[in-house]
């Protein structure tokens, strides 16, 4: 076998460090869990049961896919989908008891009318943009669809059970931003009741808002990114990060000075050195906007990654240091070792954790570490 054959890249899950933030946040909210597990657990993988063993109330992801998939693997915990075109399989999702999250009109007599040929009620959650004009019902046209609502419940095609609205810039405290967002949701929440609806749910806050406690005081809180590591507003040190990503050289070789590396030759060697080579790249998930700027930890030093990333490797430059094929490096991970961290890697491609841990790719192997002494290699 050639050298690339006996490459060896991984992504190993912390199912421990998953457990621990699900708990931290399970106690900081009095037990108000909703687990956001979109976009493949955020690139974690099946992470569910996890979450709900420690603590988690529900689980909300975006597309009726994503929740039959939960179903499918056995959740009986509620589920709730929000991002929904009007002509989603609205039957399947009703038939399955996932809730649904309704922000129009068109949707709401969508999901009636499927509710009516499956003969169940449809359970929603009415969604207010309380600020951040993207998903939401617009304040302006919130009573006409809080009216619309009442009718198809006395109708028996919908039950109301929740009330829902995403806050702009929870990330940030001290922003006016959230006191304004706070007053529309509660004047959201008290137009709804005065068209007779009586939700037994309302959330506003996600993982920053919750941390930051500008989303306090409601019935459940959305956390996504908080249960694998991640705090969008930097001020959390209680959270553990869920993945370390590995790989191993594949070759290495001597470098001149002023020989020329890599695509474009941007990156010119300044002294005699030796590179090694390491097979994944932007096609692997890594982005091209850390060129230059990013490292790897190779036999316990930070070792920077030199020349513009390719789709299938990137290139180290290991100094004095004659690297072998099979050699380990660390591309990121918790941080404990010295090795880059998923937050690093975000500043050197400006961009938040959340991509980086979402766009590793499938040709990346993935490990289930369940605990420090067992790992289940997994399509996790």
């Amino acid at each position: 076998m050639t050298a690339l054959q006996h490459a060896t890249t991984e992504l190993t899950v912390h199912d421990d460090a998953i457990r621990a933030n699900t708990a931290y946040f399970t106690a900081l909210t009095g037990g108000r869990v909703m687990a956001v597990l979109k976009a493949d657990g955020f690139g974690h993988g099946d992470v569910a049961r996890a979450v709900l063993a420690a603590g988690a109330r529900s689980i909300g992801v975006t597309s009726i896919d994503e929740a039959l998939r939960l179903r499918a693997a056995g959740v009986h915990a509620p589920v709730l989908s929000w991002l929904n075109p009007v002509d989603a399989d609205f039957e399947s999702a009703i038939a399955a008891d996932i809730d649904l999250a309704v922000s129009s009109p068109a949707l709401l007599h969508a999901i009636g009318r499927a509710a009516l040929r499956v003969r169940q009620r449809a359970r929603v959650h009415l969604h207010v943009d309380v600020g951040m004009a993207r998903d939401g019902a617009p304040a302006d046209t919130w009573a006409s669809l809080c009216e619309l609502a009442s009718g198809s419940q006395r109708a028996g095609a919908v039950r109301v059970v929740g009330l829902m609205g995403h806050m702009s810039s929870a990330d940030r405290p001290e922003h006016e931003q959230n006191r304004r967002e706070r007053l529309v949701f509660a004047n959201a929440v008290r137009t709804a009741r005065r068209r007779g609806l009586a939700p037994s749910v309302r959330h506003l806050a996600a993982t920053a808002a919750t941390i930051t406690g500008v989303g306090a005081g409601y019935d459940l809180h959305r956390i996504g990114a908080g249960l694998f590591g991640i705090d969008p507003s930097h001020t959390s040190t209680a959270l553990r990060p869920a993945l370390s990503l590995t790989t191993t050289v594949i070759a290495s070789r001597p470098l001149a000075a002023g020989t020329g590396i890599g695509y474009g030759l941007d990156h010119v060697a300044d002294r005699r050195t030796n590179l090694a080579l390491l097979p994944l790249g932007y096609g692997d998930g890594l982005p091209r906007a850390a060129s230059e700027r990013a490292s790897v930890l190779v036999r316990g030093r930070r070792r920077p990654l030199v020349g513009r990333f390719s789709m299938d490797s990137v290139v180290v430059d290991t100094g004095g240091d004659v690297l072998c094929p099979g050699e380990q490096a660390i591309v990121f991970g918790p941080g404990d070792a010295g090795e880059p961290t998923v937050t690093e890697w975000a500043a050197w491609a400006d961009t938040i954790e959340h991509e980086i841990v979402t766009r590793i790719g499938s040709r990346v192997s993935r490990v289930l570490r369940t605990n420090t002494n067992t790992e289940e290699a997994a399509s996790v």
